[in-house]
């Protein structure tokens, strides 16, 4: 997995988001996001992967997004999640994925 370090022209508070992240969906799901670019007009292109979550089998999907303020919002990936990501002040950032009518939350790290 390629991750492009974000060019001069994104502000540090986007280019934080940048990165390979693990993290622990309700404290049962293990979950992985790479953040692989994020432009000037903070769009992100993105590969997430997940465990079992729910009556979901394990996958990964490409997918793409944009921040605004301190929030990653990705596009519904293909197995119909919403997933959305905000940075904490304590660089970590808190996930929330809602699929098939359930939402799961968990905190992710940089690795």
């Amino acid at each position: 997995m390629t991750v492009t370090p974000p060019g001069k022209g994104v502000p540090t508070k986007y280019a934080a988001f940048s990165g390979l992240w693990a993290g622990r969906l309700d404290g049962t799901y293990d979950a992985k996001l790479a953040v692989q670019t994020i432009s000037s007009n903070r769009k992100v292109t993105v590969t997430y992967g997940w465990g079992n979550l729910g009556d979901n089998y394990p996958g990964e999907a490409a997918g793409a997004g944009r921040i605004v303020g301190s929030t990653l919002k990705l596009e519904r990936l293909p197995n119909g999640a919403d997933v959305s990501f905000v940075m904490r002040p304590d660089g970590a950032l808190a996930g929330t994925v809602t699929l098939a009518g359930q939402t799961y939350t968990g905190a992710f790290l940089k690795q």
